[in-house]
């Protein structure tokens, strides 16, 4: 775990959580970033590996918000089974697996979370869309008249790097459209917590977001949802 801001930015980050992750099962793989690459070849014969990225939020960190988190996600055979996103500035935890839910801790308290129902909105509780500053606007304007149709308006947060998801995983946001480009340790924490909360990720065109699939690290466009119950095709399209 992350204690604070400067553990996060020592050359040895890496190497730490990679040997704190070996105390619990020495003979998983690690996968981050800064780890030495590792072809296809070799990942396919990875039926579960730890995806790790220590510092997502670059920009945040860089302009002391407090929006950069330490991401930790535990994948089997493709899927995200595990995840933890650590916000050191705020000292907050978000956890989840798809076998015991989703927790968010702060200050020595923990508690449950879940997304919301969007027969929860109202006027006073709009449609929350969580973005990136930089998404381009061409590509989600489209959604937002959507959404203007849908609920008779809408409300447009800019969050930074795995908190996006994690704010729909509690419940304070209902949908992230992402047309930027990913690694796969930028998201797969998240999407482990955000599904373990009751939402779900996707690509473009509806298909689970899965990992270690093709040569490169790079993800797919995508959707995250809060409510995996709405039929998310027709809404967009």
């Amino acid at each position: 775990e992350a204690a604070d801001d400067d553990m996060i930015v020592e050359n040895g980050t890496v190497k730490l959580l990679d040997l704190g992750l070996a105390r619990l099962e020495i003979n998983i793989p690690f996968l981050s970033e800064e780890s030495p690459e590792a072809d296809i070849a070799q990942r396919r014969q990875w039926s579960r590996y730890w995806l790790v990225d220590p510092l997502d939020g670059t920009e945040g960190f860089i302009q002391g918000n407090g929006e950069f988190t330490v991401n930790i996600a535990l994948i089997v055979r493709q899927v995200p089974v595990m995840g933890v996103v650590h916000v050191p500035a705020w000292g907050v935890t978000y956890a989840g697996s798809t076998t015991c839910g989703a927790v968010k801790r702060s200050s020595d308290v923990e508690s449950r979370i879940s997304t919301r129902h969007l027969s929860q909105i109202t006027r006073e509780h709009p449609f929350v869309i969580v973005a990136s500053k930089r998404q381009p606007a061409k590509q989600t304007q489209a959604l937002l008249r959507r959404a203007e149709e849908q609920f008779g308006g809408y409300e447009l947060r800019s969050v930074g790097s795995a908190l996006k998801m994690c704010e729909i995983a509690e419940g304070k946001a209902d949908f992230q459209p992402h047309f930027a480009p990913t690694s796969e340790w930028d998201i797969a924490a998240a999407q482990a917590v955000l599904e373990a909360a009751g939402g779900i990720v996707v690509d473009t065109d509806f298909n689970p977001l899965r990992y270690n699939t093709k040569p490169d690290l790079l993800n797919p466009f995508f959707y995250a949802f809060g409510d995996k119950l709405v039929n998310w095709p027709l809404f967009l399209r």
